[in-house]
């Protein structure tokens, strides 16, 4: 060992090499190798003799040593390795690769045109070593070049580095043992690996990850494994790493020689522990690297050298070439494993990203026409990591290679290839789990105009393999192929939804961030990897950032969406109708009106029908004909020879079949040609007819019908002439010919790939029909590689030619609104697949993915608001629970019960309406239960005959339902046979008994769900409650309102359980804010109210108690002062008492409400009003007993707990008093009425002692009248307490005009003693305010504002005018009380309430006026009484208030008097206006019958009325007389002159109502008819006259200077000349003529007339016999003729001419004698 260990001499590279060098003297044959040992021993003596020394030459490639001594110490090396002999090449191998895992070797290697150096020489010599064929030779060979480029001292480059990765290549290929085989494939891959980790940081010492042997097997050469050739193989690349990672004794040496080989303008700085970051372009030095340096330039050679080897196809001659293709497939792995560790270079570089584009994906493009599964898998798999992490910058080419790759294969239903397909499958699977993915697939592609809808065709083809193939259908596939396929697209679909919703929630969470939260990649979990290869693992997360990026909100997605769908409904109508097509795709503005718009539109649009284009095109209407013309000027035939021209334009459509339609394009054709290329022919017919002759021509050599063909002689015989009668060039013809032959003109529609042409039509668009033929199999392969390349060219200029485009844009998007457009898309064929999948199937792993579908599909669609969708979700999996047929359940329903409890609880806040699904499947799970428990069912307590039920029905517990016996009652068996999912109660519409099978089921189905299920899920649900939001918590229980509404309405089994859930649900929620509670109240209001009045009598009485529950927990909560929510809460009491028809109900509600308030009466507050409106109701009930119980209520609320009822608000008193008026209109217990009143006395005691007391004093007591209206609004905010006693007052009042007289006197007794004993109390506004809005209108008299207060509009209390009654009903003795108590009360308060005094004088006028005798004594008597006790304090303005409104009152009737009087000019009594008696009667033959009745019954009216009205009218001037007599101090000026008009009024309407003879005979004839005595007209002329007289003598008697003043004397006399004048009147003198011819005899009435007058001319003339001798004298002119005519009457009576003797004696005689 020692003389070992002395090898080499002291340096380092000595100790590597001497052994070595040793080892391979000793292998080599002395004579074949001479030369070989020979520079091995003089290596040797070099080597011994060098010293031990680390310094560098930069021009040497080994440490420590100079040029010169590097190249004399590797000759010997190059030479044992090209020797080709494994024993001196194996010790040479060995040497090498200690130098390079040493790090003794730092140096550039890349081959030149100059001599190459000896480390070139070396590694060539290496790889040529590997062609020795000895398998320890191979894997000594792959670790040294795995060793070498590990090495971070050394840098090889160019064609070095391709060279080194095809000798691994070489091994991988030629190898005959699988280990070394699976050995070079790991070591290219590590290269590989290390080639791009290094250009991604662009350095030569990077971290790295080491390479995964069984992931690298996981395509393809799993045969290889021999044993444990895996771990072999893995510790083998383990070993070279680690030997380079151990190797270092200097770094510092090492890193500063690094740098010298790499290109940059600084020393690199390397962290060995921390590496790279993520950024785009390496900083070295703190410096940017340029791009293009030298170890990127290698990265960038080796990916385009390995995209190239793997289009190396197989040439025809060997088409089954093992190797190509095995090197192909090695080639798309290791392309593979730089698209996994693809970092952030590949997508900031443009360089590198146009070799994705340019060498990539034409790999993928060439390569998907083999059918070989590995090929094929290995693009899948590349082409997941293009959409990972490029899809920003490859939009178009994705949106290629999707159709290509999935599509077309995901579309295949009949006839897959199931490991092609399962592939598909996978990776749609993976796409589908990757959130931001599957936004951008939908933002870019489905929203993009020109696009192919690429989710929408993922979701469709997953559709149709999840339902399989149609039944009928010829497939290949078999049953268990079928069923995987189903599963694993269904497990797609979820895995797309699951996707959309945790997109959703992040977006939601974050406010929209830019950068939402993509999923991991492969290598994100893996350990040791390299700066570069985490990168390279992330997802394409730059694309919002990335300059090639547009970010769109919602709405900008929605308007291309929505263009993108209204032109592809254009192009479908176009392929129907094209006319039509174009018509809607111009009205919605998709395309121009014009004919060139039309022709690009039919040019350039995919997915338009070539055969309907040219039906179109060929048209004689006028304007597809302008579109035809233009759709050909469109093309440029210039240069183009005649052949090419018509080939290239028919490519775009199919000539139509109608002869008229080809002649009108193919002369279009012709024109077109000829004017781009003028030269071609004499004229455009020339053209025209050989077009035709072409067209021809091309029919004829391919149609397979046509037998016999045209020859050329024949084609140019047919083409003679043509050219304006000369011929066309034979040679030219014969070109055309043979061109038209060989080569068929084929419209685009005639290939096989355009019968099947999707909408977007993307392979037209790239060229890409005749590979897709390829891989389908409609050509051969032959044929298809034949036209690859022309194929791979055309695709490559449409790359280059959409490079920079607006299509290429890719967008992003943020805005969580872009689900509801996905949703629309998506919702039906995933319900569609979920629901058939979970129908169908019964395997767990299969309905467990339907289910969580069905879970997160519910979660978005609930999410965003789309309620149908959502529904129709709910719907689905609602009806797969089975629990509306239970005998049928199985395992798959019970876990749909779970997936709906788990939505309940997950999505609560969302569900809305779809609430109603969810809690009608937990009420049937409770209804099972209950089944399985034996316990009986809720119809047996609801039933009314409960006794008989439960004798009669056994319980149904399990162990009793095996007998068969039991189960056959009906509600047992409705439940077993089941029934629709929508069916208010299951098996309802079917009958028969069950068989002992279904009884089985059913039995063993209550088991699996009551063991998977119980109460505390179903609790749950409803525990849960109180952590839903404000809008979902009103929605679940109006939802669980809704479901308790059908189980208490249904008619043979009535249930309970979501009522008493409501009940729950109201307690769990009680906390919630009032707002929130306010919205759950008004729901369960609405439901309390409906059900209570439910028909079912048990129901209700259940509802009822429910409620009053509910109630007494509420009640437990203190209220605040004047919130109103607890009168909300009982609410539902009142309504239910006023509209129940059930005396069982209203009962129960009086005692429901009396027990709480009783109970709880410290806290009710607003429910006070409620509470007096159940009790109102129970007021006005039929029942006996509900009155009674509900007033002795009251009776106990009033008197013990009034203080409660005042302490709130004053409507809650008002109330109160409704409340105990209502119980005085009771109709069964007299004592209750009087006791409701007694006790509306007992509350004014309350009131007064309770200190509500209205003693608000204004600022001046007495201030008038006009500033109790300024201060009426004062008296609303400060006297508060006046509310509380108007109520009371009113009520009171509103009782006087009650029916009963017990009950109007009580009132009235009862209001005018309380306004008695605490009137002291009341201030004088509220007093003003009592009597106008309380006592005044309770006399049926509400005065004017105007005639009580000047400048008061309105009542002072705005309360009190809501509670005015209409007046009471008239009786002697409620008016005697009434007039009464209205004047003691008046009188006991007069010096605060003077002011009411006009209302007072109106309500006694109208007591005067009334016709009814008592009534009319009634009032003269107050009248009196007013006026004797206040006659010395009423001021002479009160007494004008009074003699005014006697005086309005009287002359107030007189208008309406008239009126009614001149409804007698219509009546026709007598025949005539004349007098006639009864013979003239007689003569005319006019009878009494002959008079109508309805004139009898009017005349007998006004008759009536006349009589009242004259008694009203001298009852007025009674009263004044009993009014001025007994207080002539009351009579000034203005009270007398008021007086005055008064009785000259009435006086002057008596004299006229006497004057009108005509109308005196009609009464007189009509009171003769109807045997009644004639209204006392005369009477009540003589007695207002005489009233008249009495008040003028009086006031000449008593006030003297008065009547001097108002010259009472004059009016006196001229009222005694009237009625002097009136008296000689009735007898018929003329006046003034003194005399008459003769003296006849007066008539009957006229001498009756006389003798009723003569009292009234008495009274006359005895007033002027007292005249004074002045007076006398002053008026004697006017009385002389008058006494003249008196004395000159024959009828006068004695009397008159008595005291006309002594005017003469006493009166004129004096004055004849002066």
């Amino acid at each position: 060992m020692s003389a070992s260990q002395a090898l080499g001499g002291q340096s380092r590279c000595g100790r590597a090499i001497g052994p070595s060098l040793d080892k391979i003297i000793k292998n080599a044959a002395w004579r074949k190798h001479s030369a070989i040992v020979a520079a091995c021993k003089s290596a040797l003596d070099k080597l011994e003799i060098l010293p031990a020394s680390d310094s560098t030459d930069p021009s040497s490639p080994l440490l420590g040593l100079s040029l010169a001594d590097a190249n004399l110490i590797l000759h010997p090396l190059i030479l044992a390795l090209e020797a080709s002999y494994g024993k001196i090449a194996e010790p040479a191998l060995e040497c090498a690769f200690r130098l390079f895992s040493l790090n003794l070797v730092y140096a550039e290697i890349a081959e030149s045109s100059d001599q190459p150096s000896a480390i070139l020489r070396l590694i060539q010599a290496m790889c040529k070593s590997g062609g020795i064929g000895e398998e320890v030779i191979e894997l000594a060979v792959l670790r040294v070049l795995l060793s070498a480029m590990r090495s971070p001292c050394v840098l090889i480059r160019g064609e070095c580095l391709v060279h080194i990765v095809k000798t691994c290549y070489n091994v991988y290929l030629g190898g005959q043992n699988g280990t070394n085989q699976i050995c070079a494939k790991s070591v290219l891959a590590q290269i590989v690996m290390i080639v791009f980790a290094r250009a991604e940081a662009d350095s030569l010492d990077v971290r790295f990850k080491t390479i995964s042997v069984s992931e690298l097997l996981e395509f393809t050469d799993k045969n290889l494994n021999e044993g444990n050739s895996i771990h072999v193989c893995q510790n083998f690349v383990n070993e070279v790493i680690d030997a380079n990672d151990g190797a270092a004794e200097n770094k510092n040496l090492e890193l500063s020689l690094a740098a010298e080989l790499q290109n940059g303008v600084a020393s690199l700085q390397i962290d060995n522990e921390k590496g790279e970051g993520g950024d785009g372009d390496s900083k070295v030095g703190g410096k940017l690297v340029c791009d293009t340096s030298k170890i990127r330039e290698d990265g960038f050679l080796l990916f385009k050298n390995l995209c190239k080897l793997s289009m190396k196809f197989s040439s025809q001659d060997q088409s089954d070439d093992e190797i190509l293709l095995r090197g192909k497939i090695l080639s798309l792995e290791l392309l593979k494993v730089i698209m996994d560790k693809a970092g952030p270079i590949w997508r900031n570089n443009e360089r590198f990203l146009s070799a994705i584009k340019q060498f990539l994906c034409l790999s993928l493009l060439k390569n998907s026409a083999l059918s070989v599964m590995s090929i094929f898998q290995l693009q899948c798999s590349i082409f997941m990591n293009l959409l990972t992490k490029f899809r920003s910058g490859l939009k178009a080419e994705i949106g290629m290679f999707f159709p290509m790759l999935v599509l077309r294969i995901l579309e295949n239903i009949l006839q897959p290839s199931f490991l092609q397909k399962m592939t598909v499958l996978n990776l749609l699977d993976k796409i589908s789990q990757d959130s931001q993915i599957i936004i951008d697939i939908f933002v870019n592609y489905d929203c993009d105009v020109d696009a192919p809808n690429i989710f929408e065709r993922i979701v469709n083809g997953l559709l149709k393999t999840a339902l399989g193939p149609p039944a009928g259908s010829a497939t290949t596939l078999s049953p268990a192929q079928d069923s995987t396929f189903r599963h694993e697209s269904v497990k797609c679909l979820v895995s797309i939804t699951k996707s959309m919703g945790s997109w959703m929630d992040q977006q939601l969470i974050v406010g929209g961030s830019n950068t939402p939260r993509g999923s991991e990649g492969d290598s994100a979990s893996e350990n040791h990897s390299t700066p570069s290869g985490e990168d390279g693992a992330l997802q394409d997360m730059d694309i919002h950032n990335d300059g090639s990026a547009e970010s769109y909100d919602a709405a900008t997605l929605e308007q291309r969406r929505a263009y993108k769908i209204e032109l592809q409904k254009g192009i479908v109508l176009f392929n129907r109708k094209p006319s039509k097509g174009i018509d809607f795709l111009i009205s919605v503005k998709k395309i121009g009106g014009s004919p060139e718009d039309v022709a690009v539109f039919l040019k350039n649009t995919s997915g338009l029908s070539e055969t309907i284009i040219g039906d179109y095109l060929g048209d004689r209407d006028d304007f597809p004909l302008k579109v035809m013309h233009a759709y050909v000027d469109s093309f440029d035939f210039k240069g183009m020879n005649f052949g090419e021209a018509i080939r290239f334009f028919l490519r775009g459509f199919r000539l139509p079949g109608e002869a008229q339609k080809i002649d009108r394009i193919m002369e279009k054709f012709a024109e077109r040609y000829c004017k781009c290329n003028p030269n071609s022919f004499t004229s455009a017919d020339t053209a025209y007819v050989l077009a035709y002759s072409v067209i021809m021509l091309n029919t004829d050599a391919h149609n397979s019908m046509v037998k016999d063909k045209m020859s050329k002689a024949d084609f140019i015989r047919n083409n003679r002439g043509i050219d304006d009668g000369k011929d066309l060039a034979e040679e030219f013809l014969s070109t055309l010919y043979d061109q038209i032959v060989k080569n068929e003109i084929k419209m685009s529609s005639d290939s096989a790939a355009q019968e099947n042409k999707q909408a977007n039509s993307f392979n037209r668009l790239l060229g890409l029909d005749g590979i897709l033929n390829l891989v389908i199999g409609k050509q051969t392969e032959e044929k298809a590689l034949g036209a690859s390349g022309l194929l791979i060219r055309h695709i490559q200029e449409q790359f280059k030619a959409k490079s920079g485009k607006s299509e290429s844009i890719y967008h992003s998007v943020t805005d969580v609104a872009i689900l509801r457009f996905m949703v629309e898309v998506c919702w039906g064929p995933m319900l569609a697949a979920f629901s058939m999948t979970l129908d169908q199937s019964d395997d767990r792993l299969a309905t467990a993915q339907c289910l969580h579908g069905f879970r997160f599909s519910i979660h978005v669609t609930a999410v965003m608001g789309m309620q149908t969708q959502r529904d129709a979700f709910m719907t689905s999996l609602g009806k797969f629970t089975y629990l509306h047929c239970a005998a049928d359940m199985k395992q798959k329903n019970v876990d749909a019960v779970k997936a709906i409890i788990s939505i309940a609880i997950e999505d609560g806040n969302h569900l809305q309406e779809a609430w109603e699904h969810i809690l009608t499947c937990l009420s049937r799970i409770e209804h099972l239960q209950l089944l399985g428990e034996g316990a009986p069912t809720d119809a047996s307590f609801l039933n009314s005959s409960n006794a008989e039920t439960e004798e009669k029905t056994p319980k149904a517990g399990l162990s009793s339902l095996k007998k068969r016996g039991t189960i056959q009652n009906p509600a047992m068996m409705a439940v077993v046979r089941g029934g629709s999912y929508d069916s208010t109660t299951v098996g309802m519409n079917t009958s028969g008994l069950v068989t002992p099978e279904q009884i089985n089921n059913f039995i063993s189905n209550l088991n699996l769900l009551d063991q998977q299920i119980g109460n505390f899920e179903l609790n749950h649900v409803f525990a849960h409650s109180q952590r839903l939001n404000s809008e979902a918590i009103v929605a679940f229980v109006r939802a669980l309102c809704k479901v308790s509404m059908l189980e208490l309405q249904s008619p043979t089994d009535p249930r309970v359980f979501s009522l008493t859930k409501l009940v729950e649900i109201a307690h769990y929620n009680m906390n919630r804010i009032r707002l929130v509670w306010s919205r759950i109240w008004n729901v369960l209001s609405d439901f309390f109210v409906s059900v209570g009045l439910s028909e079912n009598l048990s129901v209700a009485i259940f509802v009822m108690d429910s409620l009053r529950q509910l109630a007494m927990k509420f009640l437990e909560r203190e209220e605040l002062a004047n919130y109103n929510f607890q009168n909300e809460f009982l609410r539902p009491f009142a309504i239910i008492m006023q509209k129940s028809a059930s005396a069982e109900i209203r009962e129960l509600i009086v005692r429901c409400i009396s027990q709480m308030v009783l109970s709880r009466v410290n806290n009710v507050k607003s429910g006070w009003k409620s509470v007096f409106l159940v009790f109102t109701a129970a007021a006005a009930d039929e029942r006996k007993n509900i009155v009674l119980l509900a007033f002795e209520t009251m009776e106990k609320i009033v008197r013990e707990y009034f203080p409660y009822i005042t302490e709130t608000e004053t409507t809650t008193f008002t109330d109160c008093v409704k409340c105990l008026l209502a119980f005085t209109t009771s109709r069964f217990n007299s004592d209750v009425n009087l006791n409701a009143i007694a006790f509306l006395r007992f509350c004014a005691v309350k009131l007064a002692e309770d200190g509500f007391i209205s003693n608000v004093k204004s600022k001046d007591e007495g201030a008038g009248a006009g500033e109790v209206a300024v201060d009426r609004q004062a008296l609303d905010e400060k006297d508060e307490n006046a509310s509380y006693w108007v109520p009371l007052l009113a009520g009171l009042a509103k009782l006087t005009s009650d029916s009963r007289s017990t009950i109007r006197k009580s009132s009235l007794e009862v209001l005018f003693n309380i306004l008695k004993d605490h009137g002291p109390l009341f201030s004088s506004q509220f007093w003003d305010a009592i009597y106008i809005s309380v006592i005044l209108p309770m006399f049926n008299s509400t005065p004017k504002a105007e005639n009580i207060q000047k400048g008061e509009e309105e009542s002072p209390l705005p309360s009190a005018r809501s509670l005015q009654v209409e007046g009471m009903l008239l009786d002697s003795e409620t008016t005697a009380v009434a007039a009464q108590g209205l004047v003691d009360l008046f009188v006991t308060f007069f010096d605060v309430v003077r002011s009411q005094l006009p209302g007072i004088v109106m309500v006694l006028t109208g007591f005067i006026s009334n016709p009814v005798q008592g009534t009319a004594s009634t009032g003269v008597a107050a009248m009196v009484q007013l006026t004797d006790e206040l006659g010395r304090r009423l001021s002479d303005d009160e007494w004008r208030q009074i003699f005014a409104g006697l005086k309005e009152s009287a002359e107030s009737m007189v208008p309406g008097f008239v009126k009614l009087l001149g409804t007698m000019d219509n009546i026709n009594l007598a025949g005539g206006s004349q007098m006639y008696d009864a013979e003239v009667y007689s003569d005319h033959g006019m009878s009494n019958d002959d008079i109508e009745e309805d004139s009898l019954q009017t005349a007998g009216y006004v008759i009536s009325r006349m009589k009242s009205h004259i008694a009203v009218q001298l009852l007025i001037q009674q009263v004044v007389t009993d009014l001025y007599t007994p207080h002539p101090r009351s009579m000034s000026e203005g009270n007398v002159s008021i007086i005055l008009a008064l009785f000259s009024s009435i006086a002057s309407h008596a004299h006229w109502l006497n004057s009108e003879k005509p109308l005196q005979r009609k009464l007189q004839r009509a009171c003769s008819v109807l045997e009644i005595s004639d209204p006392p007209m005369l009477h009540f002329e003589n007695e207002s006259h005489q009233n008249y007289l009495n008040f003028l003598k009086f006031i000449i008697s008593t006030a003297q200077v008065l009547s001097q003043e108002m010259g009472i004397e004059s009016q006196l006399v001229g009222l005694c000349v009237e009625v002097v004048k009136t008296y000689l009147g009735c007898m018929g003198t003329a006046l003034p003529q003194p005399t008459a011819h003769w003296i006849l005899p007066l008539e009957a009435a006229v001498k009756e007339e006389v003798v009723a007058r003569t009292p009234l001319v008495v009274s006359a003339l005895k007033i002027v016999t007292r005249l004074e001798r002045e007076t006398f004298r002053k008026h004697a002119r006017r009385l002389f003729p008058l006494l003249v005519d008196l004395l000159r009457s024959d009828h006068s009576s004695g009397e008159i001419q008595l005291i006309l003797t002594n005017i003469f004696l006493s009166c004129i005689g004096p004055l004849i004698m002066e």
